[in-house]
């Protein structure tokens, strides 16, 4: 990682056991293998397709000079199983933590981004002018909308600097 940042990812970030530590530690940790641009403010959000406590949930941008997979692989899924990550066969049990790349040089990797209401308002904070590509709504009134729809409820008083 010694070359200098030529792209830049949109990471989300989510935790729901003891995730406030757990997302804590997982900035610091990507801030000291990364270039940390920008930070999103922290939502609580209930857990998707699955029982279990509430997430919490931000967002990151990076500049990063590798591609989506050498990012997951050699930065992204080491933190996850420092933090103590366990994958099973429930994709959405409770997790330490969660690391995945959502936008990539402004490409939406993440297509739940227009489904999810944590994705909507973390990215529309993020990247304001993200559009969805179909209906070319902006993102910032699909979160609005999606806000009003589901529980989320915003956390500025959780700090991760």
């Amino acid at each position: 990682m010694n070359q200098s940042p030529e792209h830049y990812a949109c990471i989300c970030l989510g935790s729901n056991i003891d995730p406030a530590e757990n997302l804590r530690k997982a900035v610091q940790l990507l801030r000291e293998r990364t270039q940390l641009i920008a930070q999103s403010l922290c939502w609580e959000t209930e857990a998707v397709g699955s029982p279990g406590p509430n997430f919490l949930n931000l967002g990151v941008c990076i500049a990063t000079s590798l591609d989506p997979l050498s990012l997951k692989e050699q930065v992204l899924a080491p933190i996850e199983k420092q933090l103590g990550r366990v994958r099973s066969a429930d994709k959405n049990a409770p997790r330490t933590i969660d690391l995945d790349i959502t936008l990539y040089d402004g490409q939406v990797i993440d297509q739940d981004l227009w489904q999810r209401v944590y994705l909507a308002l973390i990215f529309s904070e993020l990247v304001p002018g993200l559009s969805h590509p179909q209906t070319g709504e902006p993102l910032e009134l699909l979160a609005q909308r999606m806000q009003r729809e589901h529980l989320a409820i915003p956390h500025p008083e959780l700090e991760f600097a």
